[in-house]
């Protein structure tokens, strides 16, 4: 399970320790050192963790302070489909986002910067290949298929060739 400390929790050690670093401090120095994602990237991350931990909560009905990969995953993937609707492969695919793992590589970095936390169980293969973007994020948005047309009732049905 994935330990993920976001920005706006509570909590004296987090506050003590986010003290330290902010989350605009630390993405300088993150996209300084990995540039593959933009700071724009890890905002919505941010902002995704946060929309899962209130998913969470209105399902268990208690604050959340552990989310797995595959859960941030899923959240990731509702909360992007919400604000980007069909373009969220373009926006991801600008932002440096091609793939779960890409997720995995922007949690791990946030973990480094202690903007996130985790446990000795969390690896990056908690994000391997979770879901297929092109399944995820367009089928959504493509028409349902058509069944063949029915005949009128009363005349026979078509003959096939």
């Amino acid at each position: 399970m994935l330990v993920i400390v976001g920005v706006r929790a509570e909590g004296p050690r987090l506050l003590r320790h986010m003290q330290k670093i902010g989350f605009t401090e630390a993405l300088d120095s993150i996209v300084a050192a990995d540039p593959r994602y933009s700071r724009e990237a890890y905002v919505f991350l941010r902002d995704a963790l946060d929309f899962t931990t209130k998913q969470q909560k209105k399902i268990k009905g208690t604050n959340v302070r552990h989310v797995a990969g595959p859960e941030l995953l899923e959240g990731v993937r509702l909360y992007a489909l919400k604000e980007f609707g069909p373009m969220v492969i373009t926006v991801f695919s600008a932002w440096g986002i091609r793939k779960c793992e890409d997720i995995g590589h922007m949690v791990f970095n946030l973990i480094g910067a202690g903007i996130f936390g985790k446990t000795d169980e969390d690896s990056m293969e908690d994000f391997k290949s979770v879901y297929d973007f092109q399944e995820a994020f367009s089928r959504p948005f493509e028409p349902a298929k058509a069944d063949a047309p029915k005949p009128a009732p009363g005349l026979p049905a078509p003959k096939s060739i």
